[in-house]
């Protein structure tokens, strides 16, 4: 039975698209068996070695020069990969060539909506025959629109690494910016200190300003405690409260407040544990270390027994600076330290308030977290527009591979010079 192509099931009928022809995959291109690396491979060799996650190793031989798809014949048959120029293809994959009737990079963006994992044929490691996948069906367009689609797809996919590289790049920003905020600090005027512009002088910690001050974490603390167990019989989908757990807390800090669950609780008995805005919460078992700082939520919120929760001397510590100060690489470190336990290790708050730091005046931790604040607002900002683009394919990728919309209309309302 010929297999055709996804997007979800809506391809267009041919008869409906002008000009174009329901071909199979075999009419399109050939499939070639990849090949074992072992007697090429050499860590110094001028040629990639490919499989359908990219270039994986280096070899000094190819067995294709030019343009090809990589699709995979065992194990991550699910992905497709486009290469070019000369390259060798590992056993477990498939490269195309011979595009007599295709054009590669059109052919490579169609294959991409095919779930490939429904063709698999093995019961253990998942296998693609080749023969499998010479019966896919491919509505083929004449080839100068084929050109014309897969120039606009990339152009598309251009814009995307392009985000992509801009939000490793805030990234970077943001972890060299950290590395100095908590490490030398800010004068009054906003510059970064250096020991050849400012006093620095000896710590338990090593260097620091000669403004800070060394002192245990809990000398900066009101409060601390951990949530308490629910009954299972708690949860409600129309509970007074809020349960936060450690699965609401991503790996940056940030709170999912919508996810999290509710119960219906007697308030007098734990108004004890009701967080408070700016509470710092550290989670405290499973994933150890994880910072973030409660900003408030339209019902009571409750942290659950594997968050520690801290009330800090807002006259004298910042929230938000001792977030990031966890959540650098650093810090999480020192915390993990003080993780007590074997395989199931467990953090104390006890043992978090004994932590000796470093505190710099409650008026440079506010200057620095807006520092801070700048290269995140950015990444966020690349964010929105990541996913912005990455819609934007999609729907292109819907339109144009099907007939949807013809190449040249497309074009012609867009603007996008092909």
């Amino acid at each position: 039975m010929p297999f055709t192509g996804g997007l979800k099931g809506e391809m267009k009928a041919l008869e409906e698209v002008h000009n174009w022809q329901k071909k199979s995959l075999r009419d399109l291109a050939t499939i070639n068996y990849g090949q074992s690396p072992s007697e090429i491979l050499s860590d110094d060799g001028p040629y990639p070695v490919v499989g359908t996650g990219g270039s994986e190793r280096r070899g000094n031989d190819y067995l294709h020069d030019g343009e090809s798809i990589i699709l995979g014949r065992k194990g991550t048959i699910d992905r497709v990969y486009f290469a070019t120029g000369r390259f060798w293809t590992i056993d477990t994959a498939y490269y195309l060539t011979d595009f007599t009737e295709s054009v590669p990079r059109w052919l490579y963006y169609f294959l991409h909506t095919i779930d490939l994992r429904q063709m698999n044929e093995a019961t253990g490691v998942p296998s693609l025959s080749r023969d499998l996948l010479y019966k896919i069906e491919i509505p083929t367009p004449p080839k100068h629109e084929q050109t014309k689609i897969a120039e606009i797809l990339s152009t598309v996919d251009r814009a995307i690494e392009q985000t992509k590289a801009l939000i490793a790049k805030q990234q970077r920003i943001k972890t060299g910016l950290m590395q100095d905020l908590l490490t030398r600090g800010i004068d009054e005027r906003g510059n970064l200190r250096t020991e050849q512009t400012h006093k620095f002088k000896d710590s338990p910690l090593g260097r620091i300003p000669d403004s800070w001050e060394v002192a245990p974490f809990g000398s900066r603390v009101e409060s601390s405690a951990f949530g308490p167990r629910f009954p299972s019989t708690a949860y409600s989908d129309s509970g007074n409260f809020a349960l936060l757990r450690t699965t609401d807390l991503d790996d940056f800090g940030n709170i999912s407040y919508n996810q999290m669950p509710r119960a219906s609780l007697d308030m007098k008995a734990f108004q004890q544990h009701i967080l408070e805005r700016k509470d710092l919460l550290i989670t405290r078992s499973g994933t150890i270390g994880v910072p973030a700082v409660f900003e408030g939520f339209d019902i009571p919120v409750i942290p659950g027994a594997f968050i520690i929760r801290f009330r800090l001397v807002l006259k004298l510590a910042v929230p938000e600076y001792w977030r990031s100060y966890f959540n650098w690489e650093i810090g999480r470190h020192r915390l993990m330290l003080q993780a007590e336990g074997g395989v199931q290790k467990n953090l104390r708050g006890s043992a978090v308030n004994n932590m000796a730091m470093a505190f710099p005046s409650v008026n440079e931790q506010h200057a620095a977290v807006a520092l801070l604040n700048q290269p995140a607002y950015d990444k966020q900002r690349l964010l929105h527009r990541l996913a912005k683009v990455q819609s934007l394919k999609s729907a292109l990728m819907q339109d144009l591979l099907t007939g949807k919309k013809r190449v040249t209309a497309l074009l012609k309302d867009t603007e996008v010079a092909a």
